[in-house]
């Protein structure tokens, strides 16, 4: 059986994976995802970069009021397809409604089953900057632009996702 159609988009020293897909192939990505009102955001980044942690906190802020509501969509692993000219992620099945937290394991939580991605945040960015070029701030993913965060390592990716989602 042959692979599926995977292509490695690098920035700076990093490796972050994206799918190339097409209407019949689907395949999951290394990548957490929630959604926050109508739009969900794609968290992409390494191992132990704070994806889930992420996810959670932005979960947080939907109950908190900072945020419209605010559910799970996948954690670790989510799928990506292009529908109408948007980028959709989709939870994996086997893991819908679950997420991991650091000190207690996996835990059971609601889940949103796909929403259409309106921004993705790149965790240890190594072409985060203070005042990124414009050029910086969007990223494309199987032929559909979307705006991005790139973020620092060792930095704080809520305030900036928050500000993103409430400001303009």
């Amino acid at each position: 059986m042959p692979a599926s159609p995977a292509r490695a988009s690098w920035s700076g020293s990093r490796q972050y994976e994206t799918a190339l897909v097409t209407p019949n192939d689907n395949p999951s990505v290394h990548a957490s995802a929630v959604l926050a009102g109508y739009q969900a955001v794609l968290i992409r980044g390494p191992s132990g970069a704070g994806k889930s942690r992420l996810a959670f906190d932005l979960i947080l802020a939907g109950r908190a009021g900072q945020l419209p509501a605010t559910t799970l969509i996948g954690d670790d692993r989510v799928r990506l397809m292009v529908r109408d000219g948007r980028l959709t992620v989709r939870s994996v099945e086997e893991l819908a409604g679950k997420i991991e937290l650091r000190g207690l394991g996996i835990r059971t939580v609601g889940f949103a089953p796909e929403g259409d991605v309106g921004l993705v945040v790149d965790l240890d960015a190594a072409d985060a900057e203070r005042l990124p070029p414009p050029w910086a701030l969007i990223t494309t993913i199987s032929g559909v632009k979307v705006p991005r965060i790139p973020v620092a390592p060792g930095h704080a990716a809520l305030p900036l996702v928050l500000a993103f989602l409430t400001t303009t």
